[in-house]
């Protein structure tokens, strides 16, 4: 069984940074899909990046690219969210997400097996 325990979240001001990781245990971490959605307040979760197997190849939702960097380090079994230029429209719970996609969209979440509690993120203006 995974567990993903996300960590880094908190409170800044508009153009700041955060990193957030996820660590993994339980599973073959370097053979999984990894993923980090959030949810704002009165909001459906959203897809907002994605990092595939081995390989590396990312994914972002529209609104972060240019913003945000996906990375994984399989030795440590986890995986970061480097979130620069923070604007008030991203604060949400992030969650951290694994799963096995085998070609499956790595943007839809109902392709992930394992789920973190979630970290909060908040930016003010």
């Amino acid at each position: 069984q995974v567990q993903l325990v996300e960590s880094g979240g908190g409170l800044v001001q508009a153009g700041d940074s955060l990193r957030l990781s996820c660590d993994a245990s339980g599973g073959t971490f370097s053979t999984g899909t990894m993923g980090w959605f959030r949810q704002a307040p009165g909001k459906e979760r959203e897809f907002v990046a994605a990092i595939t197997e081995s390989a590396g190849v990312t994914n972002y939702i529209d609104s972060v690219k240019g913003r945000f960097t996906i990375s994984r380090d399989n030795a440590k079994n986890t995986v970061y969210l480097q979130m620069n230029s923070l604007k008030p429209e991203d604060t949400a719970v992030y969650y951290c997400a694994a799963g096995y996609l085998y070609g499956s969209r790595t943007d839809d979440s109902s392709n992930y097996d394992y789920w973190g509690q979630g970290t909060q993120v908040t930016v003010s203006s």
